[in-house]
């Protein structure tokens, strides 16, 4: 199995066997519950952990939260837009919305200043969020490093409720640094359920497979702190649920990295660098013209097409007839490419419209923290 872990992520080709080692559940039995949401539909959401919870709120009108985390760390880029898409999807479907700046992270495992951590977090990411279409309404958003007491003594809490030995189990070689960063995620994760925000509500976390070992340890110290004791409970608490997506592949091959430039397009670049990206762009095409007439592209391998199955067609049949374009070999590459490159210049100037009223928007937001 590739590694795959909160602070390293080799590239993912199997997601089933994924499911099978993390003992994640397939999205499947969701998918016609929920197929308005194209990353579900289309298996980019490939599978959850007790989704069925947030489920049941729903179908009951219950109340239930939407808890995510974002590192301020780079540029906010199109990896990034598939978390800011659940989030957005999740607050249409009612939930209380919890986003955390993780700056203690952050300075913690890159040496990122808190300073530097906090503008981060406001120009690349809240304000994409908002011109995405975040609504301020039932919002929350904190600074790890800035907070509210009981969230800190919720972190406390669960450091008791685990061992040494577990967060080695569960993260391998571990620093100061990590097991600082994994306690104060599970409070993150858990505190969405604290009195002040109207106590135990089902809670789910959209992530990248490479957050599972959060959520895991999350689970694990929930059930440890509602547990029973003599009558008394540390912490009345859930176990949150999670949903998991695939990794979007980097435009030069190999997996999208924020350390690489050339490997992502980022929400407020030029249109025309993101355009001169994707003709540049690793694709599933032939070696040959005459190869590709007669074989076919392969779409399932393509940096490209990725791009219109993640981001850009939302229309199920039109993404269809360009997946059997490319795989009858009716169109080659450098058409095909020219076509993402408009579409992907049309999304980045329309959305980077609405970046100076986003930005003010999240300032304001900010402003109350």
């Amino acid at each position: 199995m590739n590694k795959v872990d909160p602070w390293s992520v080799s590239e993912v080709k199997d997601y089933g066997k994924l499911l099978e080692e993390f003992g994640m559940s397939s999205i499947e039995e969701y998918k016609k519950r929920f197929d308005s949401f194209h990353y579900i539909r289309r298996g980019i959401i490939f599978g959850h952990r007790d989704l069925g919870k947030i489920v049941k709120a729903l179908d009951g009108k219950k109340p239930f939260a939407m808890m995510t985390g974002l590192m301020p760390s780079g540029r906010f880029h199109l990896g990034h837009k598939m978390v800011a898409d659940e989030i957005i999807w999740f607050q249409s479907l009612g939930a209380e919305t919890f986003i955390c700046a993780a700056d203690v992270e952050s300075y913690l495992m890159r040496d990122i200043s808190f300073e530097n951590a906090r503008e981060t977090a406001l120009e690349e990411y809240l304000a994409n969020y908002i011109a995405l279409g975040l609504s301020e309404k039932k919002l929350h958003f904190w600074f790890q490093s800035d907070y509210i007491n009981p969230y800190y003594r919720l972190r406390d809490m669960c450091s008791k409720r685990v061992t040494f030995n577990e967060l080695k189990a569960i993260y391998g070689e571990l620093t100061p640094g990590k097991i600082t960063s994994a306690l104060t995620q599970a409070a993150d994760i858990l505190h969405p359920q604290l009195d002040v925000f109207g106590g135990p509500k089902p809670t789910v976390v959209p992530v990248g497979a490479d957050q599972d070992p959060h959520i895991r340890l999350t689970r694990d110290i929930a059930s440890r702190l509602s547990a029973d004791r003599a009558g008394c409970r540390d912490f009345d608490c859930i176990p949150p649920s999670a949903t998991y997506h695939k990794f979007m592949s980097g435009l030069t091959g190999g997996k999208m990295s924020s350390s690489d430039p050339k490997s992502y397009i980022a929400l407020r670049e030029d249109p025309a660098s993101a355009s001169k990206k994707v003709l540049s762009a690793k694709t599933g095409g032939r070696e040959t013209f005459e190869e590709q007439k007669k074989k076919g592209g392969q779409p399932e391998s393509c940096s490209v097409y990725e791009l219109y199955l993640y981001h850009l067609v939302k229309d199920d049949l039109e993404l269809s007839k360009i997946y059997h374009e490319c795989g009858g070999g009716e169109i080659m590459c450098g058409e095909c490419k020219k076509r993402c490159a408009k579409m992907m210049s049309d999304l980045l100037s329309e959305h980077q419209r609405k970046i100076p009223s986003a930005l003010k928007r999240a300032q304001k937001l900010i402003g109350k923290t």
